[in-house]
């Protein structure tokens, strides 16, 4: 029997019995963690309120054996709040449907229980503060978010070079299944061609030029979202539910 200690992100809960929750959390050492969090649900539990979706907390986890994953879920023991994101982000809808979706990304992209994600780790955890701030729209967060976490799971997309053949761009054809953006020569069925400024509102957004991405264009940001949701779309093999919810501008 052991004790591990970890920070993490609560990802989502589900209800076991009458009091109990299952919590997953995406941490920093331990990757995407289940636990069972016991009495959490009883009303005069504080400890309930601290692993709520979109927390960042401290948590302690109880397993039988060597390993924190193994046969059974882990137990919460103890769990201490380092920041509560859902504050600032739940009670604002575009803030929510934007958080639930990078939620959902993160548990997507770390679907071994136990291997570390670090980078997807400090990725949402940035993505989530920048959020709950009220930095920048929401959209525009949640379409960094996703093209970032594209980059760190090894899919970044070109959006100047082809994606083919290497040529220096920019490069006015895009496809998903071949990588970003690429040119005459390589174009393939089912390209298509993108204004340049949605083009350079996606590059804007995986290099973290906010300036550049806050003065778009509403019309040009779909146009960039679209592209991001069929690029996602196409390597998770699946699109994410809670993306329908998400407003754009």
């Amino acid at each position: 029997m052991s004790l591990f200690r970890d920070d993490g992100i609560v990802l989502r809960t589900q209800k076991l019995g009458e009091a109990d929750r299952i919590i997953t959390l995406l941490t920093r050492g331990h990757g995407r963690v289940r636990a069972v969090a016991r009495g959490v649900r009883r009303t005069k539990s504080k400890f309930g309120a601290r692993l709520e979706p979109f927390s960042h907390v401290d948590v302690q986890f109880f397993a039988r054996g060597s390993e924190l994953v193994g046969r059974g879920l882990p137990l919460c023991t103890q769990s201490e709040t380092i920041a509560a994101y859902g504050s600032g982000i739940v009670t604002d809808y575009a803030r929510y449907t934007a958080g639930t979706a990078m939620l959902e990304t993160a548990e997507r992209f770390t679907d071994h229980e136990g291997e570390p994600a670090v980078q997807q780790y400090l990725l949402l955890v940035g993505g989530l503060r920048t959020l709950a701030r009220g930095e920048h729209a929401p959209h525009l967060i949640l379409d960094a978010f996703l093209l970032r976490s594209l980059a760190v799971n090894g899919y970044a997309p070109s959006f100047d070079d082809c994606a083919k053949c290497g040529l220096t761009g920019p490069n006015r054809f895009f496809s998903v299944a071949a990588g970003g953006v690429i040119c005459g020569d390589c174009r393939v069925p089912g390209s298509v061609v993108p204004s340049a400024e949605a083009v350079g509102l996606l590059s804007a957004l995986l290099t973290g030029d906010w300036a550049t991405a806050d003065a778009c264009e509403p019309r040009h940001v779909r146009e960039g979202s679209g592209l991001v949701s069929a690029y996602l779309h196409w390597h998770l093999e699946r699109g994410l539910r809670s993306l329908r919810y998400v407003e754009k501008s």
